[in-house]
């Protein structure tokens, strides 16, 4: 019960302060909140997981205005965990976290077909 009064207190406070448009739907099979952020244009700005509790959980997506994938995070109960990927139009970074905290970077420049971004 308490999960549930909380969740219901969560929704009413992102929707009241909300600055972006979004959306938030309660995925009763992982009981993790689905949310998908939108630019002012109608174009997806990110997608994630929250926990009922508001933790950040998963994979998280971020995009630009024109809908080009910016960044790729891996969170677990509001920690950075694993491989983040940062694109720029001429690098691709790939961070690596450990116990929360940067273990090692890599960058790589647009003259190679490495990594694509979708």
């Amino acid at each position: 019960m308490k999960k549930f009064v909380f969740f219901i207190a969560f929704l009413i406070t992102a929707v009241s302060f909300a600055q972006q448009e979004r959306e938030l739907k309660l995925n009763k099979d992982t009981n993790l909140i689905e949310v998908v952020y939108y630019h002012d244009n109608g174009v997806v700005s990110q997608t994630g997981y929250y926990t009922l509790d508001g933790k950040l959980q998963g994979e998280w997506l971020s995009f630009d205005a024109e809908g080009n994938k910016l960044v790729s995070a891996n969170y677990d109960n509001g920690k950075k965990v694993g491989k983040w990927f940062y694109w720029t139009d001429k690098t691709l970074k790939e961070v690596d976290y450990s116990n929360n905290a940067i273990a090692s970077v890599s960058e790589w420049t647009n003259k190679s077909k490495l990594a694509i971004r979708d």
